[in-house]
């Protein structure tokens, strides 16, 4: 049996699940999520846990038994707390701003480049304009949107600088043999 796919899933109060055949909606207090599952998955719903089951220990059946637990328990901490991604600009003159919902980067470019935000995620910039937070319910868009971001400009493995993940560590390479002496 699937170490995760067995743990039952815990439902907070303020949570609202609806189970329907092969499709679950939950609705919480920061939105609401919905998603369908294998017709072959079981789900019950009672007393505040959500338990998810397989028909068989085929190799397919036991994939789907803990990536379906993990999804709906991914969608219940989304709208119950919500997801955040932190990035920061590392390099000189590299910066971020808001203009309206959309993100403004100026990161070493001859010009400015503006990223709209996509419907459920919410970008928010910290202090001196050098992180950037993403946030939302949905945990795959969250990370999808913080990659893209990420990809305006990587972290470069000679000077660090770049667009990197908070705790992300960068492999950095020695310069010109004939530049240390």
């Amino acid at each position: 049996m699937s170490r995760i796919g067995r743990l039952p899933v815990e439902v907070p109060s303020g949570v609202d699940v609806k189970i329907n055949g092969s499709h679950i909606k939950i609705k919480g207090p920061k939105g609401e999520m919905e998603f369908t599952f294998s017709p072959s998955i079981n789900l019950s719903f009672k007393d505040g846990e959500i338990n998810v089951t397989r028909p068989s220990d085929a190799r397919e059946m036991r994939s789907l038994h803990g990536t379906t637990r993990a999804l709906i328990q991914n969608m219940i901490i989304g709208v119950t707390d919500g997801f955040q991604k932190e990035l920061q600009l590392v390099g000189v003159g590299y910066r971020a701003a808001m203009q309206g919902k959309n993100l403004v980067l100026n990161v070493g470019y001859s010009h400015s480049v503006e990223i709209e935000p996509p419907p459920g995620i919410d970008f928010e910039v910290g202090d001196r304009a050098q992180q950037i937070f993403i946030t939302g319910i949905d945990k795959q868009k969250v990370g999808q949107v913080a990659a893209d971001i990420r990809k305006v400009r990587k972290p470069e493995p000679y000077k660090g600088k770049g667009i990197r993940y908070k705790d992300e560590r960068i492999r950095r390479k020695a310069g010109k043999a004939g530049k240390v002496a």
